[in-house]
């Protein structure tokens, strides 16, 4: 879904080219928002917020910017040392926030959500925190603030009915973008539901009110009131009809209503802020249409009259301080159906408000204002003329109408503040999770694999012992080296024989020892090619299996028929999640795939952890990178954990960066500029190990799909890790980045078998420390004994359940295999 998105955006940009540069000529500043839009900012524009853990407010316009204001100076005084950057997308956006915004150390333009520069701008910038006023959602940019380990935080929250059913068509990107968020701050209890129906969780969302109850830059003295309105030139109206934020097809309602209002009071006056000012010209056209004298607020303050009947406000930023010059205020966007504009403005100055019947944008504050009759809502241009007579004519009832909305605007303020506090919550459980550093870990069991372990990436301890062996082990690397080098010529000159099965045949592995998340990626790659209708086999070479033979089938696809400990933890894994696959285990894959080819039909076969098995011919090589531990230590077997050299990179087709959202800043550029030196040809794809859900450990034997608990439940919850996979790291980050709180993590060798009295031991420890969970992984509960599973524990275990998703590259990826699998098959 990200790449449709990438080549939608790429596609639409393109398209708007002819639009922007008439904008460009017919725009003053248009051309300045273009380049910085584009990633190119004035010198020095970040100076004062570039890698100083600064805090990022995004406001897309106008209405952002005003709900933002009074969150920046809560802001300001919640974080006296970080620095404040606020961006917007559009120009009227850029003006108004220099206009009201005086708490920003930096004001920018945001970048197009194209994926090279949004990350490239974050990357610069490195915010402490990165706050989207209302909905203000990109994926690109979302994804770099994942990559980079940014927190994100939405404030003033609000999602209308429209973006509720326009969001669930994103699928899979929707998902990101919310699971991105940490925290959202949300207006409204329906905002908070429909938040969490697009797939928030529960525990992430509050409800802080709307900030724009807060707001403080449209206060006007009885001096600068008075300045208004003789600037405007009505200063003898009996009477002043303010129209704020009017649409096409609304500015005749008002004429219309206006004209009926002279007939009873032919001295009051009219002033209409179109939304869009570039509209000002129609309007006047419209103005004369119905015989009014007019001007604009730009002509008045040039040339200073008094003898017109309309003001046409055509300055940017005004309208929130000019809406304290009338009497009655039409609040525009609502007799069409546009969904209406916020009534929070002329409500701050206690006005007595008209808007029409479709406020659906607004309709929790539209609720409340009309709950309070502190508003009148109008269904029609002859319900609105009346409205507008009977205020002018009973001062009383618009005096009392006054009154409430003051009243409403005191009595729910303090949003900003409730968002500041939340803030400063959400700072601190991130930076003490930073802060702790290295999850406290315990290796459970010291052996020769642990010690080699910690020896070959420098964690034993130093001595003169340690540096004799290192040599030692150096020295058998590079025998290694030439030995593998040797033996691949030999099959690359047809020295050494490769044999060949009558089947598609696809190695998946890596270069390196350790977790690349092979076996996961083996589910995914096997469901999607059975799911395109062929017959798929997975061929594992049954590591750590006390079965021994030429031919052992863990699965025919239907039934497993191998214990975990008699096919290896992997082999096992795979079987158990993967029906109408057939799973078989065996040293020489070349006779487990003829007995797949003629005993269950195979079209197919995967090679799981086959990347080093040339004896066999396959039609592609898939390599796995980690993007968390890249290319291990860089030293072969058994110095370091690589199984080949870096530059056996070029045999592969597809290089698949496992766990992106993991990698530190600048490792996935690291990776591809390394491919791209060894191997011209490969697709580089992305993929992340996306958490599912947690499933208690009985539920999961009983039924690795189960349904389990969301992912949420875990948020603050104090755990325990226990694993014996190649990448405890890994596993432990993924926990952390869900919100528990690891009180340690209990790590086993990899591949480990448990016993009854370890589990014992580990609940033991949970206990002593107050832990409330226990979770491991799919690998790690394939091992743990029967009488433990089923038992009562005095402490839950739960299996978290993860599900690989390919990212960039995705599409190409799905294309290159559909075709190998046709031109070798046929279908």
């Amino acid at each position: 879904m990200q790449i449709l998105y990438n080549i939608a955006t790429v596609l639409l940009a393109i398209m708007a080219i002819p639009l922007l540069i008439i904008r460009a000529i017919r725009e003053d500043g248009f051309i300045e928002r273009i380049k910085q839009s584009l990633g190119n900012l004035p010198k020095h524009a970040l100076d004062a917020v570039e890698k100083k853990q600064c805090i990022w407010v995004h406001a897309a316009s106008v209405g952002e910017i005003v709900a933002a204001s009074p969150l920046i100076k809560e802001f300001r005084l919640e974080f006296p040392n970080s620095p404040i950057l606020v961006s917007v997308v559009t120009s009227s956006g850029y003006a108004m926030a220099n206009r009201i915004v005086k708490d920003a150390d930096t004001i920018i333009y945001f970048p197009l959500d194209l994926p090279w520069i949004a990350e490239s701008l974050v990357k610069k910038v490195q915010p402490r925190v990165f706050l989207p006023v209302e909905t203000e959602l990109w994926p690109n940019f979302l994804k770099a603030a994942r990559r980079f380990h940014i927190p994100v935080m939405m404030v003033n929250g609000r999602i209308s009915d429209k973006s509720v059913k326009r969001y669930h068509h994103l699928h899979s990107l929707l998902k990101d973008m919310i699971g991105t968020v940490n925290t959202f701050a949300m207006q409204s209890d329906i905002d908070a539901q429909y938040i969490v129906r697009l797939g928030a969780s529960e525990n992430l969302v509050t409800v802080t009110g709307n900030t724009k109850f807060d707001q403080t830059y449209t206060n006007v003295s009885l001096a600068e009131k008075q300045q208004m309105i003789s600037e405007m030139g009505l200063t003898n109206a009996t009477g002043i009809l303010l129209a704020g934020s009017t649409h096409k097809g609304e500015e005749n309602h008002i004429l219309e209503a206006f004209r009926q209002l002279r007939k009873k009071f032919p001295t009051a006056k009219l002033v209409i802020a179109p939304r869009d000012i570039m509209r000002k010209d129609e309007i006047m056209t419209l103005c004369q249409m119905f015989q009014f004298k007019v001007k604009t607020r730009t002509e008045l303050q040039a040339h200073p009259a008094t003898d017109h009947d309309v003001v046409i406000l055509d300055t940017i930023g005004e309208l929130g301080k000019v809406y304290s010059v009338g009497d009655v205020i039409y609040v525009g966007g609502s007799l069409i159906p546009h969904g209406g504009h916020n009534i929070l403005e002329p409500a701050a100055h206690g006005k007595a408000i008209i808007v029409g019947n479709k406020m659906f944008n607004f309709k929790d504050t539209h609720a409340l204002f009309s709950k309070r009759n502190a508003c009148i809502t109008v269904e029609n241009q002859a319900q609105l003329g009346v409205s507008i007579e009977n205020l002018f004519r009973d001062s009383v009832e618009r005096c009392r109408m006054e009154q409430e909305t003051l009243a409403i605007m005191k009595e729910n303020r303090g949003a900003a503040r409730k968002s500041a506090v939340l803030l400063h919550e959400l700072l601190n459980e991130c930076e003490q999770r930073q802060n702790s550093g290295i999850v406290k870990s315990t290796e459970k069991i010291e052996n020769f694999q642990t010690y080699l372990y910690q020896l070959v990436h420098g964690r034993a301890k130093h001595g003169i012992l340690s540096q004799f062996a290192i040599s030692i082990l150096y020295s058998f690397s590079f025998i290694y080296h030439l030995l593998v080098n040797f033996k691949l010529a030999g099959y690359r000159w047809g020295i050494l024989k490769q044999q060949q099965l009558a089947c598609h045949v696809i190695s998946l592995g890596n270069i390196t020892v350790g977790g690349t998340g092979k076996t996961p990626t083996a589910q995914r790659l096997a469901r999607a090619i059975r799911d395109m209708g062929y017959r798929v086999v997975i061929l594992n070479r049954g590591y750590r299996a006390k079965w021994k033979g030429q031919v052992g089938v863990v699965s025919d696809g239907k039934k497993l028929y191998m214990s975990a400990a008699e096919a290896g933890d992997e082999a096992f894994l795979l079987a158990k999640n993967l029906p109408n696959v057939p799973v078989l285990i065996g040293a020489e894959r070349a006779i487990t795939g003829q007995y797949a080819v003629e005993h269950f039909g195979a079209e197919v076969a995967i090679l799981d952890d086959g990347y080093q098995h040339w004896q066999l011919k396959r039609d592609m090589d898939i390599l796995l990178i980690d993007a968390i531990n890249v290319f291990g230590n860089s030293y072969m077997l058994p110095r370091g954990t690589l199984r080949e050299p870096v530059t056996h990179l070029d045999r592969a087709d597809i290089c698949l960066m496992t766990k992106v959202d993991q990698a530190a800043p600048g490792v996935c550029e690291q990776i591809k500029e390394t491919v791209a030196k060894y191997n011209e040809h490969a697709l580089i794809v992305e993929s992340i190990h996306l958490p599912r859900c947690f499933i208690e450990v009985a539920d999961w034997d009983r039924d690795i799909a189960a349904e389990g608990i969301d992912i949420s439940y875990m948020h603050n919850k104090k755990v325990m890790a226990v694993s014996a996979i190649g990448n405890p790291a890994s596993f432990e980050q993924t926990i952390s980045d869900i919100g528990a709180v690891i009180v340690e993590s209990l790590r086993y060798p990899d591949h480990h078998d448990y016993t009854t009295e370890e589990m014992q031991d580990v609940f033991r420890q949970s206990l002593t420390q107050g832990v409330e969970a226990i979770i491991i992984t799919e690998k790690d509960a394939v091992k743990i004994p029967n009488e433990i599973i089923h038992a009562d524990h005095p402490i839950p275990i739960y299996v978290i359940s993860i599900e690989i998703t390919f990212q960039e590259g995705d599409l190409e990826f799905h294309e290159l295999l559909s075709q190998s699998l046709k031109k070798k098959l046929g279908k």
